[in-house]
């Protein structure tokens, strides 16, 4: 009689599963930062409407957000090279591409005032509702992933 098969050997294996937020929250986590930093400007230009000579600031966010994406992508993504001077970037090269930090900027007022302040309240108040409201939907969004993650891992 020759051997049948072996039983009770068992190999072992590990696996390990590294999570990573960027790759899990996509753009979405670069976009509550940038958020919360812009809410931060907007309640400090409400703070000093009355401020002679305060220039009232802003992040463009689009830009912001566009350069911060293509930082991160750059890590995983091959980079296009340029073999000619001659040849377009990739990227752009304006002042929020990536390499610099996001940079603030300041307003144009839509009025001039008398002490040098470029602050207008209603339209710091409508920025402000406009970015709360996009901030609450992001928050709400990430919300979701991480509960997706979490009945993920439950293996629910």
């Amino acid at each position: 009689m020759g051997p049948v098969g072996r039983i009770g050997i068992y190999r072992e294996y590990t696996f390990t599963m590294n999570i990573s937020f960027e790759n899990a929250l996509g753009p979405h986590a670069a976009a509550l930062q940038l958020r919360s930093e812009r809410a931060t400007l907007i309640a400090n230009n409400l703070a000093n409407a009355d401020t002679p000579n305060f220039k009232a600031r802003d992040i463009d966010f689009k830009a912001a957000l566009s350069s911060m994406l293509d930082q991160s992508d750059s890590q995983f993504n091959a980079r296009i090279r340029t073999t000619n001077k001659g040849h377009m970037s990739a990227h752009g090269g304006g002042p929020n591409s990536p390499g610099t930090e996001k940079q603030v900027l300041y307003r144009v007022p839509s009025m001039s005032s008398l002490d040098g302040n470029t602050v207008d309240g209603q339209r710091e108040i409508s920025e402000n509702a406009q970015n709360t409201l996009q901030l609450q939907a992001a928050i709400r969004f990430v919300d979701g992933r991480f509960r997706g993650l979490m009945s993920a891992i439950k293996g629910e």
